[in-house]
């Protein structure tokens, strides 16, 4: 098995995510080069899909946008479970806009 460095607040790479990256060497060398609250915020957002089409199509993306030395998935608001600085105020209206719905 392949060690991967991991996130901050997720310490564990998931299954599907970890297969991409050991199957992809350009993934697998951004992925080491970019930070631990860089690699949090790809795991927070493959793991926070609702539905398992969501999370494959993410790991699809992250497996293209990785290899491609994206160092953060696009479009995501970031890793709401951090609880060493507080929620920023457009993340937090973010998130009250989708308890609303």
């Amino acid at each position: 098995m392949t060690t991967l460095s991991a996130g901050t607040i997720h310490d564990k790479v998931p299954t599907d995510l970890r297969k991409i990256l050991t199957d992809n060497t350009a993934a697998r060398t951004t992925w080491e080069n970019i930070t631990p609250l860089a690699r949090n915020e790809w795991i927070c957002w493959v793991e926070n899909a609702k539905l398992n089409e969501t999370r494959t199509r993410r790991i699809l993306r992250a497996d293209h946008d990785l290899a491609a030395g994206k160092r953060r998935p696009c479009c995501w608001i970031g890793c709401i479970h951090r609880t060493d600085k507080e929620i920023s105020p457009s993340v937090r209206g973010i998130l009250e806009k989708k308890v609303k719905k």
